[in-house]
C-alpha cells in the first residue's frame, strides 16, 4: 500500500482547520494541524511533511515569519493562506519562497487541485541530467549546482528552471510558462510567475551565475548563451 502524502495545515481558526484537514484526508491525504507559527515549526521538523498549508494571519508569530524560518532549514512546498486579495501580500509571500497562495474564502475543492500541482510540479517524474554553462540540473533528485556549489530551490523555482534547461537557446513566452507550470486555466498571473523568477535569479547569482537567465520584453524568458 502507498503511503499517503503528508499535509501540515497551520491556521489560528479551528474550523478552518478542520475544514481544510477533512476536504484533504477525503482526497487521499494524511494531515497534522498547527494553530500557530511555532507549533507549525516544530511540527514541520518532527513530522516531516510533503507540504504545508500556512495562513498569514497567524497571532504572534505570523505566516510570512513562519515562512522565512521554515525557508532556512528546508525547500519543503509551502502554500500561503490569505485572508486579504492583497497582491502586495501575495508577492511577499512568493518572494519569501511559497510555492502558491489562496485566498479565502476559498472553495476546498480549489486547495485539493492547488495543492496537488504543487507536490505534482515538486515530485516530478526521472528526468535526465540537465546542464547548461554553469548550471547543473538533476531534475529526479531535485538538485541544482551552480559550478559545483548546491543551491537550493523551492519546487516551483526547480520546476521553472527544468523547462529553460530543457529548452537552450530558446526564449519561453510567459504564458507558455505559466500553462507548463501550473496547468491551462490555473488563473495564476504573470506578476506571480515573475516573483519566482526574480528568486531564481536572486539564488543564481548569489552563486556565481549572475547571468545565467535572460528576459527579452514581449517575446519570452529563455537561458543566457
Amino acid at each position: 500500500m502507498t503511503t499517503p502524502q503528508k499535509i501540515l495545515v497551520t491556521d489560528d481558526d479551528p474550523q478552518l482547520r478542520d475544514l481544510v484537514s477533512l476536504a484533504l484526508t477525503r482526497a487521499g491525504f494524511a494531515t497534522i494541524t498547527a494553530a500557530d507559527g511555532a507549533q507549525a515549526l516544530t511540527h514541520a521538523a518532527r513530522e516531516r511533511p510533503d507540504l504545508i498549508v500556512l495562513d498569514v494571519g497567524l497571532p504572534e508569530m505570523d505566516g510570512f515569519e513562519t515562512c522565512k524560518r521554515l525557508r532556512a532549514r528546508s525547500d519543503v512546498p509551502i502554500l500561503f493562506l490569505t485572508a486579504q486579495d492583497d497582491e502586495i501580500d501575495r508577492i511577499l509571500g512568493l518572494e519569501l519562497g511559497a510555492d502558491d497562495y489562496v485566498t479565502k474564502p476559498f472553495s476546498p475543492r480549489e486547495l485539493v487541485a492547488r495543492i496537488r500541482a504543487i507536490l505534482k510540479r515538486s515530485t516530478g517524474r526521472a528526468a535526465p541530467l540537465l546542464r547548461h554553462g554553469l548550471l547543473e540540473l538533476d531534475p529526479a533528485a531535485h538538485r541544482l549546482s551552480v559550478a559545483g556549489t548546491e543551491v537550493d530551490l523551492t519546487g516551483t523555482e526547480r520546476q521553472i528552471l527544468t523547462h529553460l534547461m530543457a529548452s537552450p537557446g530558446q526564449l519561453i513566452a510567459r504564458p507558455t510558462l505559466v500553462d507548463r507550470i501550473w496547468g491551462l486555466g490555473s488563473g495564476v498571473s504573470d506578476r506571480t510567475l515573475d516573483s519566482h523568477l526574480r528568486n531564481l535569479r536572486r539564488k543564481l547569482a548569489e552563486a556565481g551565475a549572475p547571468d545565467a537567465l535572460r528576459s527579452v520584453h514581449g517575446v519570452g524568458v529563455g537561458l543566457s548563451a
